[in-house]
């Protein structure tokens, strides 16, 4: 074949390549109509008061000026949990990148105080990745600050994603790129986004052909958003995406080599395209040196082109990149939710990210820290409970009121019994509970694994409290696994006295036993206990439930609802209203028919500035309308200290609304509504 019809076919196949992969990057859903308009889309007054959303920035223009700052919506969307201090640097190791890239982005999770769909997608295997990426293609996207709040809980860095394509990103990208000043302002601009909302880098992608002569710019952008980014937030992550090479071509590279490494060399890694072949691997590692572990090799879950085809094989290419020892980049994990994989979300969902433990192992430890706790909460459910009282009767999504995420897991053994996270037998604290069921034989035992610790325990007692129910013949404790100095597993067990059923333990052998006094809650039939264990210079490395049945049991039932860890038996001592201030802004009133619609935003704040002694987690808010004979109204949480009220219905006979503030504690515990700070809205 003549060498210039070669030439002409591999031109033509590389056009053929990049029209695929431009076609096909997002996820098949996410082809919503164009006549769909997104809530952030005109007419949309940012300026104006509404249910406060989270939106990406779609032009240079409004990135430039920091509109964005003076959005009615900013101050909603800053994130309040910070990442942990021992999670600041990244670990030296293979690491796990997940991307999450479903629907277009800003689907459920644009509400920013919440939505009603208990259905809503959420990830909850936080333990088995160390960065987590928002990714839409949008010039700008921003994450929302549920995901911020929940991957910072369990030490996950999150990132946002900058993005130029087609011809409005080439565009974009002459303004972007035009002089060194312009590529140093715009890269500025994103670092003071980060800072000020709470996340930690950005993920780059340039799919765009460039003019050589902007490559220089493209360079100092890279460079300075990276060094601008690490004076800001410590620990930071800039990420660029093998796009474009150093001649400005748009060709993807499937590796780290000498076309894509310049802009490698001056950022903190780089996340590879996904159609890879295993040689691409070794040619990256041998590129990469001593930082092979900055590189991110792509798998795409729906498996377009991607090496073992991803889907139920997405841990053909982890098995890979795990035995190469270099760092993965999960794209699109939210096939899973998509697809509508089967039986259904929760049980698909487990058994794919249960491939991604198998094949990796758990990359994050909890607890590390006191005070420790965990409701188990997703951050959806069909009701919302507080010390086993229902105050909300009805769907809801949030996945900032995640809790610590139990591991489950349980030996390949036990196949008559499960435990799992039950969303509708009336939970204790939250959305949701843990409950095990199944067939136990007499005198045989159940196992899962709750957390997986590197709590340092130094000189000091453990005060537990955790909340349980079982039936009368199903027995439900807590295993402490513990390390000493000399390498040595020692374990605890912390159960009640219904039967000493546990001393024959097959996996442990406890050398102690502590028989727990129980205290029945008012509120419902779950049961509160409490212990102290003593430690003696030990490593809480894991927690473990264990049941037990005092008969052959075809119906075991138990369940747990919360767990607390600390060093006190000591309740938390929240401040008195009078500490606190509180006032009403933007207050909207109207009237029709019978009766009035409200909408407001409340904000709190502790005199003297005290916030920083008080470490809260979330403030509960509550609606009384006074003379009406209506019980007080659960409406929502806030993470920040301010809350949106929208078009909240009052009888027109109606004269005053008295709205609750009740803050919760990092020790998972509320303020008694009777002492919390209140407002009082004459309408």
């Amino acid at each position: 074949m003549p060498c210039s019809l070669i030439s002409l076919l591999k031109l033509l196949y590389k056009a053929l390549e990049s029209l695929f992969h431009r076609l096909t990057i997002t996820t098949a859903a996410s082809d919503e109509s164009s006549s769909n308009r997104r809530p952030w889309e005109p007419p949309f007054d940012p300026t104006r008061p509404s249910a406060p959303i989270s939106y990406p920035i779609t032009d240079l223009e409004a990135l430039e000026s920091r509109s964005y700052f003076n959005s009615f919506h900013f101050p909603f969307n800053i994130s309040s949990v910070r990442l942990p201090a021992d999670s600041v640097q990244i670990p030296f190791r293979p690491r796990m990148l997940v991307c999450h890239d479903m629907k277009g982005g800003y689907t459920d999770d644009i509400w920013v105080q919440g939505g009603d769909n208990e259905g809503a997608y959420a990830i909850w295997h936080w333990g088995l990745m160390d960065v987590f990426v928002y990714f839409s293609h949008y010039l700008v996207t921003i994450p929302p600050p549920c995901w911020i709040n929940a991957a910072h809980t369990h030490g996950v860095k999150v990132l946002g994603t900058f993005i130029t394509e087609w011809d409005e990103g080439k565009e974009s990208c002459k303004t972007l790129l035009a002089t060194k000043e312009s590529a140093q302002m715009y890269a500025d601009r994103l670092s003071e986004l980060a800072q000020a909302l709470g996340f930690d880098g950005w993920l780059i992608n340039m799919e765009v052909n460039l003019d050589i002569d902007l490559i220089e710019n493209m360079k100092e952008f890279v460079k300075h958003l990276t060094n601008s980014m690490h004076s800001a937030v410590p620990g930071s992550l800039i990420i660029w995406y093998d796009a474009i090479t150093k001649d400005g071509k748009l060709v993807w590279q499937n590796q780290l080599n000498d076309k894509n490494k310049p802009f490698f060399d001056i950022c903190d890694g780089i996340f590879v395209n996904y159609t890879w072949k295993e040689n691409n691997v070794k040619k990256s590692i041998e590129i990469a040196g001593e930082r092979r572990y900055d590189v991110y090799m792509g798998i795409d879950v729906f498996g377009r082109n991607t090496y073992g085809g991803g889907q139920w094989n997405t841990n053909v290419a982890l098995d890979l990149l795990k035995k190469e020892q270099i760092s993965a980049a999960i794209f699109a994990p939210g096939w899973v939710y998509e697809t509508d994989q089967g039986p259904d979300f929760q049980t698909a969902q487990n058994r794919w990210w249960g491939l991604v433990g198998k094949s990796w192992g758990i990359l994050q430890s909890y607890p590390k820290q006191l005070p420790f706790f965990s409701n188990f909460d997703q951050g959806h459910g069909y009701g919302v409970y507080i010390d086993g009282l229902e105050v909300y009767n009805n769907t809801w999504n949030n996945i900032s009121s995640q809790g610590f995420q139990p591991l489950l897991i349980s030996s390949d053994d036990q196949t008559n019994m499960e435990a799992f996270i039950d969303f509708k037998n009336s939970p204790y604290n939250g959305g949701a509970s843990i409950t095990v069921k199944g067939n136990l034989e007499k005198d045989s035992f159940f196992t899962t694994q709750l957390f997986n610790g590197n709590l340092p325990l130094i000189n000091h007692s453990l005060c537990i409290f955790y909340s349980a129910k079982s039936d009368d013949e199903s027995a439900l404790g807590l295993c402490l696994e513990l390390l000493n100095n000399k390498n040595e597993l020692t374990h605890i067990l912390i159960t009640d006295n219904k039967f000493p059923l546990f001393t024959n333990h097959p996996k442990f052998n406890f050398e102690t036993i502590i028989i727990l006094s129980e205290k029945l809650n008012s509120n419902s039939n779950w049961v509160l206990y409490e212990t102290t264990v003593n430690s003696n210079s030990q490593t809480l490395t894991k927690i473990y439930l264990v049941g037990q049945s005092s008969k052959n049991n075809d119906t075991y039932l138990a369940s747990l609802g919360q767990l607390t860890i600390n060093t006190t038996k000591d309740s938390f001592h929240f401040p008195s209203s009078n500490e606190w201030r509180i006032e009403a802004q933007n207050i909207s009133i109207s009237s029709s028919n019978d009766t009035k619609q409200i909408s407001l935003k409340t904000i709190w704040l502790l005199n003297d500035d005290k916030n920083i002694h008080f470490p809260f987690t979330k403030y509960n808010i509550y609606v009384e309308k006074l003379g009406s004979g209506e019980n007080m109204k659960y409406l929502g949480f806030a993470k920040v200290q301010a809350y949106y009220v929208s078009d909240l219905v009052v009888s027109s006979e109606i004269n005053t609304v008295k709205f609750y503030v009740q803050p919760c504690a990092i020790d998972g515990s509320c303020q008694d509504l009777d002492t919390c700070p209140v407002f009082l809205l004459n309408v």
